[in-house]
């Protein structure tokens, strides 16, 4: 009996270690190419991290700049949006922004002070509810593509790659400037 006890709390021990373990792991995304479902995975999960800090923020909250400097979570996550569909047009369809999507996303490609008077008084469902809309559009974009297209250059030390990893990485900074406003919301 003794025994049977014994495994049972090592295994209950082990298994949040284990959990952690298989966490940590990057997983390419099944129906993509090795290396894009790689980073799809990524993507999703900063997109997700950030959608779960921000998911439940009031409008003061979402429009809060700590000073005159700094932006607000809703400003940073429309740049987050404007980045991905420039990138997305660019790299999946071949093409600059029509005057619809300017308006529509341009507006925080370049965060301002001008550009953050205008991104006020939205809720936060709103650049969230923009930022699955352009995202649903780059990962069926990108189920039409290969490593092959991923990696080939597009010019000297430039591939679809780096540009892509370039939105990720840009979430990933960002992400880290959203926990800095939130951390510095009014209490």
């Amino acid at each position: 009996m003794k025994s049977l006890k014994t495994k049972i709390c090592l295994f209950l021990f082990l298994l949040p270690i284990l959990l952690l373990q298989a966490q940590g792991e990057l997983k390419s995304v099944e129906g993509y190419s090795p290396q894009i479902g790689t980073m799809i995975y990524m993507l999703e999960d900063l997109k997700d991290r950030i959608t779960q800090e921000v998911k439940d923020l009031d409008q003061s909250q979402t429009d809060f700049e700590y000073d005159t400097d700094a932006n607000s979570i809703g400003a940073l996550i429309m740049h987050l949006v404007s980045t991905e569909s420039y990138y997305q047009v660019a790299t999946l369809e071949g093409r600059e922004w029509t005057e619809e999507e300017l308006k529509k996303f341009g507006v925080a490609g370049e965060i301002n002070t001008k550009v953050k008077s205008i991104l006020k008084g939205k809720p936060v469902d709103f650049y969230l509810d923009l930022w699955e809309e352009v995202r649903e559009k780059t990962l069926k974009g990108l189920k039409t593509k290969d490593d092959a297209w991923f990696t080939s250059n597009l010019e000297e030390g430039l591939n679809n790659h780096y540009i892509w990893y370039h939105v990720m990485e840009h979430s990933a900074n960002h992400m880290g400037q959203i926990l800095t406003i939130k951390n510095r919301l009014p209490k």
